[in-house]
């Protein structure tokens, strides 16, 4: 997060500085690419580039703090997945994958960011698997970082509700990795 200075980079982002929107971008593009790797995999670079596209169109009308900048961010991602997905199934095509981006440990412990960049990656494969409102759901709280109620808000649905998604995505999951863990005798 940017913190206390988050109002004077936006306000300058929103006046076209390069510089101060890069802040932006370098502070949240890592978990929006994280987020669409789940809700949309294949996709997830287009639809990262679309955001961001919109979110340039309307930083100068965006009035709000951080947390609310970065639950805006993500309802516009999750406006043009739901998007994507109704252009999809209007015209299928095959998706090819694109190797999986992960922001990387300082360059200074090689090893530390290979095996966090491999966990990441399977965190999130793991994730995808699950039913696509429950995958949605924990992205938003788990990676995106946002709270019930701004995922509530994106998703359209009751905070109890998604609060009910994740609870039931995060007991399959667990689930899943307990059995796994059985099958190579590791539990």
């Amino acid at each position: 997060m940017i913190g206390r200075s988050f109002p004077r980079v936006l306000e300058a982002a929103a006046g076209v500085d390069e510089d101060a929107f890069g802040k932006l971008w370098r502070d949240l593009q890592p978990r929006l690419l994280r987020y669409l790797a789940v809700v949309a995999p294949g996709a997830a670079e287009d639809l990262a580039c679309k955001t961001w596209s919109a979110v340039v169109g309307g930083v100068g009308r965006f009035r709000g703090d951080e947390p609310m900048f970065r639950a805006w961010l993500f309802t516009i991602a999750h406006h043009e997945t739901q998007e994507w997905r109704r252009r999809a199934a209007h015209a299928p095509t095959q998706i090819v994958p694109v190797p999986d981006i992960v922001d990387l440990a300082a360059p200074d412990d090689p090893a530390a960011g290979v095996l966090e960049g491999v966990s990441t990656r399977a965190a999130l494969s793991l994730i995808a698997t699950l039913p696509p409102d429950q995958a949605e759901a924990i992205a938003l709280r788990v990676v995106a970082g946002l709270d019930m109620v701004g995922v509530a808000s994106i998703m359209g649905k009751r905070p109890g509700t998604v609060r009910g998604l994740a609870h039931r995505g995060l007991r399959g999951l667990a689930e899943r990795l307990s059995v796994s863990g059985r099958s190579r005798g590791t539990v």
